[in-house]
């Protein structure tokens, strides 16, 4: 049986969002349904461009009111100054104080079994059982907290490897950031998206192209037989460019591949290259959606 894990991520920070009418404003601004948030729950969302592209995403964590409460956002720690700075802009006369804690709260991933402590904040990753737990926390507590859990410190870059693993993607790496529509990195796979809340910034057009069934660029594993091509190249099918390559550890990688495209190559057994290297499109475990190959006709699963 494999040892818990916990890897300190150094590329996430933490904004604090406080005050009566916190809850609301977020329900209002993010593609997730905010109301189910308790100090048990979690939730993972993005905040959109009114054209339905990505801002920012993140994990929705409640703190317990013995414990302050308020709401802490685990996101990208290069867009926390942006994200306060877009919450703030619409928060109008909202009784909300947003606060950038990047500086003084880290993120830990615990996967490879579950734990409790007092260090920090925990919380479920909403997106796949398999990502674990996460903590907030001080940065000079991870070891401290990692022994208390019985897990065993590692380098953040065995969480990468493990997420890629499993398909999650990354932004900045898997996507950009102001380019890139939820369906297009998975999110209404990953709980990532509730189709049933009312209206939050780019909601239209994520409601349509959920509806018409209109995104046809996804990111997917990718396996290879050498080292996962750098983050960046194009993918190609002969000619025919049919995506990018994202992140990638070991013989397996992340890419955004046009999934219709990818269909013709299969069709023709016209090989997916990406920098000389040769890849292979994996369906992952949790997908719904309609993979390459598959009749048309078929209804993912919901």
């Amino acid at each position: 049986m494999n040892r818990m894990k916990a890897a300190l991520l150094p590329d996430r920070g933490v904004v604090k969002v406080v005050g009566d009418d916190a809850r609301s404003l977020l329900n209002g601004l993010l593609t997730a349904d905010i109301t189910q948030v308790t100090p048990a729950t979690s939730k993972f969302a993005a905040l959109l461009t009114p054209q339905g592209k990505i801002i920012v995403d993140c994990i929705v964590a409640e703190a317990p009111a013995e414990d302050g409460g308020g709401f802490f956002l685990d996101c990208p720690r290069a867009l926390a100054g942006q994200l306060v700075e877009k919450l703030n802009f619409y928060k109008l006369r909202a009784k909300v104080i947003v606060e950038d804690l990047s500086a003084v709260l880290g993120v830990l991933a615990i996967w490879d079994g579950l734990g409790r402590t007092e260090y920090g904040l925990v919380y479920s990753d909403p997106r796949l059982p398999a990502l674990g737990q996460r903590m907030m926390l001080p940065p000079h507590l991870a070891k401290e907290a990692a022994d208390d859990l019985g897990a065993e410190l590692v380098d953040a870059s065995i969480y990468e490897a493990h997420r890629i693993a499993l398909g999650a993607p990354r932004g900045g790496l898997d996507f950009i950031y102001g380019d890139a529509f939820p369906h297009e990195t998975d999110m209404d796979q990953l709980s990532g998206i509730d189709f049933d809340k009312g209206c939050y910034v780019g909601q239209e057009v994520v409601s349509r192209m959920e509806h018409r069934g209109t995104a046809r660029n996804r990111i997917v594993p990718v396996a290879t037989d050498s080292h996962a091509p750098d983050a960046g190249l194009p993918v190609m099918a002969g000619d025919k460019p049919v995506g990018f390559t994202g992140s990638g550890a070991g013989h397996r990688g992340l890419a955004m591949l046009r999934l219709d495209r990818v269909a013709d190559a299969m069709a023709t057994g016209t090989p997916l290259t990406a920098g000389g290297v040769t890849i292979e499109p994996r369906k992952p475990d949790w997908a719904r959606f309609i993979w390459p190959g598959e009749k048309s006709s078929a209804k993912a699963a919901e």
